[in-house]
């Protein structure tokens, strides 16, 4: 064999090796991903085939995987038996509220901690970062004194306010902002833009994925809450979607799950839309910095 025959050789076999190995990489990479799935989509299933089912059917042994006999109604129990709609109304009123709040005071902290330059900005952030380390439960019966003295008990004002902090808003944001190229900044700057200007036509702009990474998350968590809303509320007349499905899965004492689960799976939907709709700014937002130099 020639040494040109056995450089070729090596070369096929060391480009062999490298195509098994990028087919593998492939096939664990799509392992994963259909592993992901099935850990997501499974629990929506089983939510939606249960809404769907019968009484008896939900305890059948062995479990079946798809209702044998179709049961609508049980979409028409689970907005009969508990208000349903007013439950949703309350759940839109404090999710908007909270998100414009939020994403408002997340992102003035964020630009006056990353860009402006004042005494004790960096304490500031680091009192600020520290709140994320207080689980929120631990405030639970210091805020509901302080509320509860203010006469705020089953009112919106009550269950918002305590949740306004805005503590990981202002972490995400300020890297964003820390991210950006200084010279977009000076530029601004030397063309006379004003510290306003420079936020909302400057930085804002450029920083969409980050934003919308931001929104989503919050609005996901204020959707979801339920331990405060469940201490401050007695009634149905602020209380939200989290609390009225713990109320239906209680109502007559035993729990009847197929609306419980329609409940669930209609209090999911417009969550889940919203995210399938944002999914790939929100990814992009929390993976990379919306400009590079």
């Amino acid at each position: 064999m020639t040494v040109k025959e056995s450089h070729t050789s090596g070369h096929n076999k060391s480009h062999n090796k490298t195509g098994r190995g990028d087919m593998g990489k492939k096939a664990a990479g799509y392992a994963g991903m259909i592993f992901i799935l099935l850990l997501i989509g499974l629990p929506l299933y089983w939510t939606l085939s249960g809404s769907l089912k019968t009484h008896p059917e939900i305890y059948t042994n062995p479990v079946t995987w798809y209702p044998h006999h179709m049961h609508p109604q049980n979409y028409d129990e689970a907005t009969q038996r508990v208000p349903f709609w007013h439950y949703l109304r309350n759940s839109l009123i404090i999710t908007v509220i909270l998100c414009t709040v939020k994403i408002t005071l997340g992102v003035l902290s964020a630009y006056a901690l990353a860009i402006l330059r004042f005494p004790g900005r960096n304490l500031i952030f680091i009192i600020i970062i520290s709140a994320l380390m207080v689980p929120s439960e631990i405030t639970v019966i210091s805020n509901y004194a302080l509320v509860a003295g203010l006469g705020w008990r089953n009112t919106f004002q009550g269950i918002i306010i305590p949740l306004a902090g805005i503590a990981f808003g202002t972490f995400l944001m300020r890297n964003h902002f820390m991210s950006l190229p200084k010279e977009l900044i000076e530029a601004a700057r030397m063309d006379g833009a004003g510290p306003m200007q420079l936020l909302f036509r400057v930085l804002l702009p450029v920083s969409g994925p980050t934003l919308v990474a931001f929104a989503m998350i919050t609005v996901v968590n204020e959707w979801n809450q339920y331990l405060w809303p469940y201490v401050m509320a007695d009634t149905d007349k602020v209380a939200p979607l989290p609390v009225g499905l713990a109320l239906l899965q209680n109502s007559d004492g035993v729990t009847n799950w197929g609306p419980v689960m329609a409940a669930t799976l209609l209090t999911m939907v417009p969550i889940l839309l919203l995210f399938i709709f944002l999914q790939k700014y929100m990814i992009k937002g929390l993976t990379t910095g919306a400009v590079k130099g």
